[in-house]
């Protein structure tokens, strides 16, 4: 058999989608069943027998303790779901789904499947992702590349308008997650600004809500009933779900009720439920939308009035109430022309495509950013008492991809020899509310007083790979670690090759001993010139010195060109041995 391609993967919350590129366009591969989305839905049948998509979604129906659904939602933590006397973490359920998936795949195409772009939403964490890689590695695939799921969208409305000019911001509201995304598109270049959102809000919340409105109707609370009558909710919810849909299109319809065994007799009681009710149930959870909106705005520098496109992008996006409250929030019509169950899986597959430079992408290029904050544990002085466990953030969110940044710790104590250097994942203030990723131990520090510095670099890449070096200026040693995250279906030579292309990202001019012997000489020549032209000259130091610990290499030699002007202009040239 040939060798495979990569397929790109929407490993949903409510259903999941696999996708390939070929023939110069991405399209969407149909399950056994021939239907393009297979529910995201995991079952055991009494004989053991473990039974995924459709299958297990109608057992759910009949039999809801021997079904997961929803699990998405739990990646990445220690939540582990019975179902049918056996017990699974996420990650192992995530793999079964993926692995329908693949099997699909191959025998569509005919050909083994090993590759994979897999999707995960933007506000994923660290341990998230890695559960998703892991999950990957379980299905029996190679996962390439761990792609954000509002940056897929984008690739997909990118591929087929490469000219367009323009600010969008993608709304991406699945069954389980909700992601919003600021970018520009020019001529064919995407680049991702900012990106929010939030992992628990998603369609799944809106149908949980009218379950529950609809048991209150019959004075009876959800909870109590899923405890005593799990099959009674499980046949409502199918029934609410359905409800919900039909309210996009209709005014009113009606909602029959179960008995508590979940069947429903000859002519059932029905609840009539009004598409205005249902905006009314909706709006706290269509409220919660604002604050990621409102981040991922200021984060782009962005008013609402600049954004000259929204796409709508997740199932639960067709909901009128969600479209209504869009639609006002940025003053205009927001479009869905990609179907929004499927324009992240044929995402994912352009951004295969894009992997192995096929030739129908050769014009594209996307930037991405950091979705989370990256830093380091320090230490801060109030008063005369030393207090551990603040936050020191080195690459901030929403930072353009890849990128190089450098802060400058120091030593707390006298003589202090060695550095542990802890290193998280967050917004918080404090370490203790954000996410550990590793450590890097840093010795033979110079003796001396407390307050020897060391300079901490961080490096990250598209493929979630980060570097962490420390560097000691007294003695020119560094110490590095390198942090795959994500990362994991690199080869060897391809982690390799990764890391060295990061070195090219990394500029840090305070390392050059040219610049190091300008700064010196810029510094004895203060005490030279006259008084009226100290203030001139300072500045020039002090815009030089602050674009040497920038990171920037366009505004470093501005800077640099600025001081060596201000020098020529005051009779001052530096010759060998001015900096001694």
């Amino acid at each position: 058999m040939l060798e495979g391609p990569i397929v790109g993967i929407d490993l949903g919350t409510t259903n999941s989608l696999c996708a390939i590129f070929r023939n110069g366009n991405p399209e969407l591969i149909p399950n056994a069943l021939g239907h393009k989305l297979t529910p995201s839905v995991v079952g055991v049948l009494p004989d053991g027998q473990i039974v995924v998509g459709q299958s297990a979604r109608e057992l759910q129906v009949t039999q809801p303790d021997r079904v997961a659904a929803c699990f998405k939602r739990w990646m990445g933590t220690d939540r582990r779901i019975e179902i049918g006397g056996e017990t699974f973490d996420s990650h192992e359920l995530s793999s079964l789904v993926l692995r329908s998936l693949r099997e699909d795949a191959e025998n569509f195409l005919g050909m083994p499947v090993l590759d994979a772009v897999v999707t995960v939403p933007a506000y994923f964490n660290d341990h998230q992702r890695k559960a998703t890689q892991l999950a990957g590695r379980m299905a029996g695939l190679n996962v390439r590349r761990i792609i954000n799921e509002p940056t897929a969208a984008a690739l997909t409305y990118g591929f087929h308008d490469r000219q367009a000019e323009k600010k969008l911001i993608v709304i991406d509201l699945g069954g389980g997650t909700f992601d919003v995304t600021v970018m520009d598109v020019f001529e064919g270049a995407l680049e991702i600004v900012s990106t929010a959102g939030e992992t628990q809000l998603g369609g799944e919340d809106f149908t949980t809500r009218l379950v529950a409105q609809v048991l209150q109707s019959q004075s009876r609370q959800l909870e109590s009933c899923e405890m005593q009558f799990p099959r009674y909710v499980a046949r409502l919810r199918e029934k609410c779900e359905a409800a919900k849909r039909t309210l996009g299109q209709q005014e009113s319809t009606t909602i029959a009720i179960p008995d508590d065994d979940g069947r429903f007799s000859d002519s059932p009681p029905t609840v009539t439920v009004r598409r205005s009710d249902l905006s009314q149930w909706f709006q706290p959870l269509v409220q919660r939308l604002e604050r990621p909106i409102a981040r991922a705005l200021r984060d782009a520098r962005l008013e609402t009035g600049e954004i000259s496109e929204v796409i709508l992008v997740g199932g639960a996006t067709r909901d009128r109430t969600v479209q209504e409250y869009v639609s006002q929030l940025f003053d205009c019509q927001p479009h869905a022309k990609v179907n929004p169950d499927e324009v992240v899986a044929l995402g994912a597959a352009v951004q295969a495509a894009l992997i192995v430079d096929d030739r129908a992408v050769d014009d594209m290029v996307m930037t991405d950013v950091c979705p989370f904050t990256l830093g380091v544990q320090v230490v801060k002085q109030f008063g005369n008492k030393e207090m551990p466990g603040y936050y020191l953030p080195v690459i901030h969110r929403n930072t353009t991809i890849p990128v190089s940044r450098e802060e400058i710790v120091a030593t707390t104590n006298a003589n202090q020899r060695r550095v542990a250097v802890q290193i998280f994942q967050g917004e918080s203030r404090k370490v203790s509310d954000n996410l550990p990723l590793g450590e890097l131990l840093v010795e033979d520090i110079p003796s001396g007083p407390a307050g020897q510095p060391v300079h901490i670099r961080f490096t990250y890449d598209l493929n979630g790979i980060l570097e962490v070096e420390a560097y000691i200026p007294q003695t020119g040693k560094k110490f590095q670690t390198v942090l795959t995250n994500h990362a994991e279906g690199l080869s060897p030579q391809e982690l390799a090759s990764a890391v060295n292309r990061m070195q090219q990202v990394k500029f840090y001019p305070r390392d050059n001993v040219r610049h190091q012997r300008l700064l010196r000489f810029a510094e004895k020549a203060i005490g030279e010139v006259s008084p009226f032209q100290r203030d001139e000259l300072e500045a020039a130091i002090d815009g030089f010195e602050h674009a040497m610990e920038s990171g920037d290499r366009e505004w470093f030699e501005q800077m640099r060109t600025s001081l060596l002007l201000t020098l020529s202009a005051l009779g001052l040239q530096m010759q060998d041995g001015d900096d001694e």
